[in-house]
């Protein structure tokens, strides 16, 4: 049986380095580069990624946007209870994590708000989690999830975000998400229209970011974790024009692993990407080979994490620690508010 140890994915980073707003302005965040086929590494400015972009290159984005899937309920009996949404199933029904999850089970009745109430109607013990059915009043759920829910922040960010656009990308567009593809945080748009005046092609997909982009991997085998599915989306048209810019040798960037998760779940084994709708559960570590993306800018992530681990499949493992080493010793702010890396092939 193959192994792939977790603890091999371990990197020592002071607190202090965890990054607790974004950039201001958003593109003023440090920019790690590492050119691979020549082996180095340059620390430059975020906003200096136009120079490194030329006309035979393509962006992909992800263009998900963060629903309000923090809210706060009350049992019948009074009991507060804190749900997070992990992913929509339905018109009503959602896959949830609560806190505290002993307190809900099968057929809790908890209300938000007036208008609002849900009902467990399945355990997920695999995860944690429940399913949960919503009922409304009067209007729509997104509606009534918009008024009473709040933006959730990783557990590392312990500041108050007082304007929640801030972990939303400038392009997102499709709501969904219960996490920010934080790599796209350090776009404005006007650093997105100067790409663009360069000749770069930008295409957009979409990951609905949730549980298993994020879900801590627990096993001494990393090859034993259970990656949790996402939704994806890629458009026929967006998979056609992605098809012959690659035949045509441009080079693709993703921006955020969740760009290189969609991408990769919808590419055959000879590189070919088809229009698809659905869900993956692809897990990418070093050993797998990429058969679509080229290069990737994304932030610095956790230690032990399924995300190093994909960074690790770019560029090796000893060459992301090495990286994410010195990105500590100069000081490099890390992960979802954080500086961000350039892997450039």
């Amino acid at each position: 049986m193959d192994i792939l140890k977790t603890s091999d994915f371990y990197y020592d980073l002071p607190e202090r380095l965890i990054a607790q707003a974004p950039a201001c302005p958003r593109d003023s965040a440090k920019m790690l580069v590492y050119d691979k086929a020549k082996d180095k590494i340059e620390h430059k400015i975020f906003r200096d990624i136009a120079d490194y972009l030329t006309p035979n290159d393509v962006l992909v984005l992800n263009n998900t946007r963060v629903i309000p899937a923090r809210l706060f309920a009350t049992k019948e009996t009074g009991a507060k209870i804190e749900v997070f949404l992990l992913k929509r199933l339905n018109l009503t029904d959602y896959e949830v994590l609560m806190k505290p999850a002993k307190k809900a089970k099968i057929g809790t009745k908890l209300i938000f708000s007036d208008n609002l109430s849900c009902e467990v109607i399945e355990n997920q013990e695999e995860i944690g989690g429940r399913i949960i059915s919503f009922c409304v009043g009067t209007g729509t759920l997104e509606e009534e999830l918009d008024k009473i829910g709040n933006i959730p922040l990783p557990p590392y960010i312990h500041e108050h975000l007082e304007d929640s656009e801030e972990y939303q990308t400038v392009y997102s567009k499709i709501r969904g998400s219960s996490a920010a593809p934080t790599a796209g945080l350090h776009f404005t748009d006007a650093l997105l229209e100067k790409i663009k005046a360069k000749g770069v092609q930008i295409e957009e997909v979409t990951l609905q970011v949730g549980l298993g982009t994020f879900r801590p991997v627990m096993e001494e085998n990393a090859l034993n974790h259970k990656m949790h599915s996402e939704e994806i989306e890629i458009s026929p048209d967006v998979a056609e024009r992605l098809n012959r810019a690659k035949q045509e040798g441009k080079r693709i960037i993703a921006v955020g692993t969740t760009s290189v998760r969609t991408l990769e779940s919808a590419a055959d084994e000879t590189g070919k990407l088809s229009a698809y709708k659905g869900e993956t559960n692809i897990f990418i570590y070093p050993g797998v080979k990429l058969k679509f993306v080229d290069s990737l800018i994304t932030n610095f992530h956790l230690p032990e994490s399924t995300l190093i681990m994909l960074v690790s499949a770019f560029i090796g493992r000893e060459k992301t620690l090495q990286i994410y080493r010195e990105a500590v010793e100069k000081e490099y702010r890390f992960f979802s508010f954080g500086d961000c890396c350039f892997f450039k092939s």
